[in-house]
């Protein structure tokens, strides 16, 4: 089997290997070997561990998963030439990974959180002779979509790698709304849960304009709540979210 070197230990590194770890041998890179001991329980399989300090990574595939600002402090304690780095860093270029690490090749990867599950929505860009490759890879936690360009990446890491955010936000706030009517918080919750699984798939099929032209009947229950959320100006602050998050993508 192939072996996949992760260059950081957090959730995110985490919730990629355990897509991973059943088709690749996975090998783990860290500051601290406890931390990494706590990587592989977590995981539940055995794993190769590394310390970071003169790590060779010559010929290696990595996914490289550390903090944006870590990119130099990283890189210097790295040595030999990479294969090919996918980077599941946000906001950070390709021209930047390729200037602070030795490699061939890059490949910008955006998963979001619900890759623990195995339904990451992953955009990706970079070199395109990687594409398969890293649609492979990436496969194995979720759906992927192969971008144009870093600008659509960046936009995307606003929709959908901070969309669970967001979507956390407007399932909390309507659970809210039930108990403030007075349905208690257990069956808010049951109901809130059983919503968003419901329509997670229809939206697979179906717009969201003839989905909420579908259950909106004139006069009913649900156009006076949809009113509501149109008068709290909730459309415009969606799109205001994702407007802001592009640019704070584009500072990282």
């Amino acid at each position: 089997m192939q072996t996949i070197t992760f260059i950081g230990n957090g959730n995110m590194g985490l919730s990629i290997a355990r897509g991973l770890k059943e088709k690749y041998i996975i090998e783990v890179v860290g500051r601290d070997m406890k931390k990494l001991d706590a990587f592989e329980d977590a995981l539940g399989k055995k794993v190769e561990k590394a310390l970071l300090d003169d790590f060779d990574i010559s010929e290696k595939t990595l996914i490289l998963c550390v903090k944006p600002n870590n990119v130099e402090e990283v890189s210097s304690k790295l040595r030999g030439t990479a294969r090919v780095i996918f980077s599941v860093l946000a906001g950070t270029t390709v021209e930047k990974l390729k200037s602070s690490f030795k490699t061939n090749a890059v490949v910008r990867c955006m998963p979001n959180l619900a890759a623990s599950v195995g339904k990451s929505m992953t955009t990706l860009t970079g070199d395109t002779n990687y594409k398969k490759e890293a649609e492979l890879l990436l496969g194995a936690i979720g759906t992927t979509l192969w971008l144009g360009s870093e600008k659509e990446i960046d936009i995307a890491t606003a929709l959908a790698g901070s969309g669970p955010a967001y979507l956390a936000l407007i399932a909390e706030a309507l659970s809210d709304g039930a108990v403030k009517q007075g349905l208690k918080r257990e069956d808010a919750m049951i109901t809130m849960r059983g919503l968003f699984e419901g329509f997670g798939v229809l939206i697979q099929e179906i717009h969201p304009a003839l989905l909420k032209d579908n259950v909106m009947s004139p006069g009913g229950t649900t156009a006076a709540g949809y009113s509501a959320l149109e008068n709290g100006n909730v459309r415009a602050s969606c799109i205001d979210a994702i407007e802001v998050a592009y640019k704070k993508a584009k500072e990282l």
